[in-house]
């Protein structure tokens, strides 16, 4: 189950002193290198979760083509802003944790051992570990996935889980990535604009205070919801995924970002469906005008 938990807001000179210690421990110098940095936070408490995480940070070293930071100061620095391993978060909380590894990529997770049952078998095991990539810089998930692995002996479910994590194939395709987005970003980095983009108006909070801008805010000709996806299912995951829609002046779907991510399908299930939909425009003093708005979608699992 995804469990959301909000950061807490700490005062800028924590986050720049936990961030400055990680930095230092992963070796400040891969930056001017060119060699992305990555954290690698706890997957959680029980020795499957620490077996997970250490397997994982072991295979990304042993690669060579990324620097590890330290664990221990990583622990530090996201327990300093607060964060407890929510798997659900928004942008601009992503950056925040970013900027307290100070790392440029970073890796959360969970991985525990369930006791199942079922029909074909009344008792077995299952072994999984959730794996999330995030950009620091821009705070966007790049990556998720949920190796899971079942066996009537929870010893023999977790040594398949830990072979899977630490096949060479596994941390090639993690650290390809990274090297890719890494890349990416610098590129998008050096870019010059040569014009400005074109502004489009946010949504005011609320249609009382849209009423006295004198605005009647978008509203869909039919509300849609997205489908809960199998991948969402088999974690269990419940979580509340949040998309900036651009509509147009003629009611149409621009722009989609995600803001809040979630993974699990969760995130391009949620795409897929405001896709789909068509608005009576933002009106103001009677002119359709353009305008952002933010959606939310809130993922329970469904009754059995």
């Amino acid at each position: 189950m995804v469990v959301i938990k909000r950061l807490k807001r700490h005062r800028c000179s924590l986050l720049c002193g936990l961030g400055l210690l990680v930095l230092l421990a992963g070796k400040a110098d891969a930056q001017t290198s060119q060699t992305p940095t990555v954290s690698v936070l706890d997957f959680g408490s029980t020795p499957i979760a620490k077996q997970a995480t250490d397997i994982l940070r072991d295979r990304l070293r042993a690669n060579g083509q990324v620097v590890v930071a330290d664990a221990d100061l990583s622990r530090a620095a996201a327990k300093g802003i607060g964060y407890s391993g929510s798997l659900n978060l928004s942008v601009a909380e992503a950056r925040d944790l970013g900027a307290a590894l100070a790392s440029e990529f970073y890796i959360l997770g969970d991985a525990q051992t369930l006791r199942r049952s079922s029909f074909e078998m009344p008792v077995y095991y299952e072994s999984y570990c959730s794996i999330f990539l995030v950009s620091a810089r821009s705070g966007r998930l790049l990556l998720w996935e949920r190796p899971s692995f079942e066996n009537v002996e929870a010893t023999k479910a977790e040594s398949k889980l830990s072979q899977y994590l630490a096949a060479e194939a596994f941390s090639r395709r993690l650290v390809e990535l990274i090297k890719k987005s890494h890349e990416d970003e610098r590129i998008q980095r050096t870019i010059l604009t040569t014009a400005p983009e074109a502004l489009i108006a946010e949504a005011p909070d609320d249609e009382k205070t849209a009423e006295v801008q004198g605005i009647r805010l978008p509203r869909p000709y039919q509300r849609l919801r997205p489908t809960y996806p199998q991948t969402a299912a088999l974690a269990e995951a419940e979580a509340i995924v949040d998309v900036a829609v651009d509509v147009r002046a003629d009611g149409e779907v621009g722009d989609v970002q995600i803001v809040r991510w979630a993974g699990f399908g969760l995130d391009e299930s949620t795409v897929a469906t405001v896709r789909r939909l068509h608005f009576f425009p933002a009106m103001k003093n009677g002119t359709p005008i353009p305008m952002r708005v933010l959606l939310r979608y809130n993922f329970r699992k469904p009754p059995r």
